[in-house]
């Protein structure tokens, strides 16, 4: 009886070494990081921001920041870096060196939490829309195109990020017509680049003229059986609730009042959930108001990966941790994947397609609602491309 009662005392001391929280591998002394992390010029404060480490066996050791920036996590002890993401981290990043020690708090410096961009991004400018105002007052850069530099691909194959505003494809033009610019979008999100697209630049993806006036419009490189946006929809303010549990923590909100400025906006009448994830929809009729998706590739055009060239000795991949049952994308420097590798991690995205970059359509205009939370909704979309 007693040698039972033994290996059931050790059988739960076993348990609780196991379940200590932030991923503690079993047996490994920690210290506490904490700190906040904003902004590099504005320091705002960045929430949803995945701030890791690892132990010398390549295990995380991670947590994420509130609505307020703020974070704390314990790490495994030793000289250790710490890395800063948002997104995948392909974008907006930091890291630096830190020496933990044990049973010890530190509070880390916020100079040193700030996110860095690393990602080059360029907007095509809109009649109704301003998404650069949101970018440059969070304290990023980012460089305008015209609507023909689209046309050429040795120009958009040098961006991370391209914005499309409403507004952006000429009255006097058709992006039916312009195939070679859907082309060179396809293209650009097959090899790594992300789009974020607002109202009538929906038309971007699915074709029309400057707009999208019915399903299975001629143009576009989405396929209409994912999506289909009507511009029927009627101004006024509509009630949006947040279904995306990060998105929701990382703002601070869950409901918020939507204006719509003017009438004849893109309503989402369709869309697959198997493709896009819906991240805001209506309150009551569960109207779709904001999607995403990274599952778009076209095979045909896989080619050299996109973007800035200082990321070339960067890769992102999908690190899976045993202790939460948990896959993180995370972006790492190339001489670093070896030791990711030999530990069961594999390249590319956790979800979607591999390599391929991150497309968001709002149906919303940011510059209606600067005052009520969707900004902090579209900050969070900008520093999570």
């Amino acid at each position: 009886m007693k040698k039972h009662l033994l290996i059931l005392f050790l059988s739960l001391l076993t348990l609780v070494s196991c379940s200590d929280d932030n991923n503690q591998a079993s047996g490994q002394k920690t210290g506490t990081l904490k700190g906040k992390v904003t902004t590099v010029n504005t320091h705002k404060p960045v929430g949803g921001a995945l701030v890791f480490t690892f132990d010398d066996r390549n295990e995380i050791y991670f947590t994420r920041t509130n609505a307020m920036g703020e974070f704390e996590f314990r790490a495994p002890i030793g000289n250790r870096e710490l890395h800063i993401q948002t997104g995948d981290g392909s974008n907006f990043r930091t890291k630096f060196d830190v020496a933990v020690e044990e049973n010890q708090t530190q509070v880390l410096e916020e100079a040193s939490l700030r996110l860095d961009q690393t990602a080059r991004m360029a907007y095509v400018g809109g009649t109704y829309d301003n998404i650069e105002d949101i970018i440059t007052d969070l304290g990023y850069t980012v460089e305008q195109l015209t609507f023909n530099q689209l046309n050429d691909y040795t120009i958009v194959s040098q961006y991370d990020i391209i914005f499309l505003n409403c507004g952006s494809i000429p009255s006097t033009q058709s992006i039916s017509g312009h195939t070679n610019i859907t082309n060179n979008l396809s293209q650009f999100v097959t090899n790594g680049g992300s789009l974020y697209a607002s109202d009538w630049a929906v038309a971007y993806l699915v074709g029309g003229t400057n707009k999208t006036t019915q399903c299975d419009a001629a143009g576009g490189f989405i396929a209409d059986a994912t999506l289909c946006s009507i511009n029927n929809g009627v101004m006024g303010t509509l009630n949006g609730f947040i279904t995306n549990t990060v998105l929701a923590n990382a703002t601070g909100i869950t409901t918020l009042d939507i204006d719509y400025d003017l009438g004849q906006w893109q309503k989402i009448n369709s869309v697959d959930e198997s493709f896009w994830e819906v991240l805001v929809r209506e309150t009551g009729t569960n109207q779709p108001l904001m999607i995403r998706t990274n599952h778009y590739t076209n095979p045909t055009v896989v080619g050299d990966r996109v973007g800035n060239s200082e990321n070339s000795d960067w890769v992102t991949i999908c690190h899976y941790d045993a202790e939460s049952d948990t896959y993180i994308n995370i972006t790492i420097e190339t001489d670093e994947w070896p030791a990711h590798e030999a530990h069961g991690d594999s390249l590319g995205s956790c979800s979607g397609n591999n390599m391929s970059g991150t497309i968001y359509y709002t149906t919303f205009h940011n510059h209606a609602n600067l005052d009520n939370g969707s900004q902090s909704i579209l900050e969070h979309v900008i520093l999570n491309l």
